[in-house]
């Protein structure tokens, strides 16, 4: 049974797979919004750059030798069209010639409009030729309370605490299709909150999540914006992950409106799965307890839509707003995210992000538990009652495009 249990000792990577939504892309729930996408915003006429032109008037007199004045030359430019230049002649009773001449010569205006690629965008795509490149730094919380029978101790609460850092790579090979790359380290600690016993807690730090994808901008005007993405992930020690990624955008002023629809197949390495702990007895011998989320679930599909709007606030600060709703196989769960983006020039941005659940069907559910017996094996051991589901993330992510 030491296989199985390597499948539940991820429960970040499955039970909080809801709660990632707002970051990137992969078995969190996320998005490939991070990596890839286009400049939706349309032009801020406080970016239009105006030349400023000056009417200019030189005169000189030339004299010849003598030290006598023979003649002037003006010219005059004006911010108007073209003209030839016309010279007219004369004499004077001093024998002295004066020549005028008058240009009339046009200097062009050009009003440029100053479009910029807000790396914190949910279509934002690197170009062809460019990289994009996204480090996530979060902290990640789950917990729930249960109430357990057959055990002498029925009350406890789950808690999980992660830190986590996410690599997002993507590379433009057109202007329209870009191709990515993820990785995700993890330092998760576990906890079994006892309420009349010692707590029960494990440690586990590792490379959880890795994959590679493609991403398609399939439309980009000055109204509408849609992209298609198609990744595979591995979710080491727990699953294979195919995923597809649909978002569709509306341009208004300086925000754009989108909807977002994700679905993933997961084939699991084994057939159950969940959360628990494993670590030795007072004798000790080894000993555990598992809450199972699905006994019959070697392959699974999750699915997850929502509503979003991405606002330019002025050149350099961004606001995000997103509401989500998904069906995680054993739960449903919905969740708001709200991210606030700083970017002070092309290839550089900052952002921090917040998100949270407002909804989850795993409140009152009850679940079957696991126990492991004298020698080593995984038996039925009661039920257990969730309740006071939670998850929360806190993080930021530091942006470049090259």
């Amino acid at each position: 049974m030491k296989k199985h249990f390597s499948l539940f000792l991820m429960l970040a990577a499955i039970v909080a797979m809801p709660a990632g939504a707002a970051t990137n892309w992969g078995a969190t729930a996320g998005s490939t919004a991070d990596l890839t996408g286009a400049p939706a915003v349309r032009a801020n006429p406080a970016n239009v750059n105006y030349e400023k032109y000056e009417t200019r008037s030189t005169t000189r007199t030339y004299s010849n030798a003598g030290g006598q004045n023979v003649g002037t030359v003006q010219y005059t430019a004006q911010p108007t069209t073209r003209a030839q230049m016309y010279r007219t002649y004369g004499t004077n009773s001093a024998a002295t010639t004066t020549r005028t001449a008058t240009t009339n010569r046009t200097q062009t205006v050009r009003s440029a409009v100053k479009r910029k690629y807000y790396l914190a965008h949910p279509f934002f795509q690197p170009t062809e030729g460019k990289f994009g490149a996204i480090t996530d730094l979060s902290y990640n919380t789950a917990k729930y309370d249960l109430k357990l029978t057959h055990w002498s101790d029925t009350d406890a609460e789950w808690k999980m605490k992660q830190f986590s850092i996410k690599e997002d790579l993507s590379y433009g090979i057109t202007d329209r299709l870009a191709v990515l790359l993820m990785g995700r380290y993890d330092f998760s600690k576990y906890r079994f909150d006892w309420k009349t016993a010692p707590d029960d807690t494990m440690e586990k730090n590792d490379l959880n999540i890795y994959g590679a994808g493609l991403q398609w901008r399939f439309v980009d005007n000055e109204k509408w914006i849609a992209t298609l993405s198609g990744y595979y992930e591995r979710q080491k020690e727990i699953a294979n992950d195919f995923v597809l990624d649909f978002k569709a955008g509306y341009k208004v002023s300086k925000s754009t409106i989108y909807g977002l629809v994700r679905g993933w197949l997961i084939m699991f390495d084994d057939e159950i799965y969940g959360n628990g702990i494993i670590g030795k007895n007072d004798g000790g011998a080894d000993a555990g307890i598992f809450i199972v989320y699905d006994d019959d679930a070697k392959t699974s599909f999750f699915v997850e839509g929502g509503l979003g709007v991405f606002s330019v606030l002025d050149e350099d600060w961004t606001l995000n707003l997103e509401a989500m709703f998904g069906h995680y196989d054993w739960h449903n769960q919905a969740s708001i995210k709200g991210a606030i983006g700083w970017q002070p020039n092309d290839w550089f941005a900052l952002e921090l992000y917040a998100k949270t659940t407002f909804y989850d069907s795993a409140e009152g559910k009850t679940l079957d538990v696991l126990g492991m017996n004298t020698a080593g094996q995984w038996v039925g051991a009661g039920l257990s009652k969730l309740d006071n589901y939670n998850e929360t993330s806190f993080g930021g992510r530091i942006m470049f495009y090259f």
